[in-house]
């Protein structure tokens, strides 16, 4: 059996995302789980899995469709190919919610700061 290659490696830091993650039904965290294996399997990751958003220092997002149902995952990269995920939430609306965007923002700092 042929091992896929890893261009990324996905890390959950602290609880912020699998609090998320393990209240959502079965199907909804395979899809989560084939994504952020896309992500890491491959080179080049279309912007429908993984763009980075406007106007923050260095947040990107990465979406998840199910049926119906649009969910968001915030990260962001430390050292080159690792991306550590900060908070999940569904996209109910066109414009992705403010206080989403900060808890996002307030958990890269502090990650940054653990680090230092």
């Amino acid at each position: 059996m042929v091992e896929n290659k890893r261009w990324r490696t996905i890390i959950f830091y602290k609880d912020y995302f699998s609090d998320f993650f393990v209240r959502q039904r079965v199907r909804v965290q395979e899809k989560i789980t084939w994504t952020l294996d896309l992500i890491e399997e491959h080179e080049r990751v279309p912007e429908i899995y993984l763009k980075h958003l406007k106007s923050t220092d260095g947040l990107y997002e990465i979406l998840v469709t199910h049926g119906n149902t649009e969910i968001r995952i915030f990260c962001f990269f430390d050292k080159g190919q690792v991306i550590v995920l900060a908070n999940g939430f569904y996209k109910k609306s066109q414009k992705t919610p403010k206080k989403e965007i900060e808890k996002a923002l307030k958990i890269k700092k502090e990650y940054e700061s653990e680090k230092k």
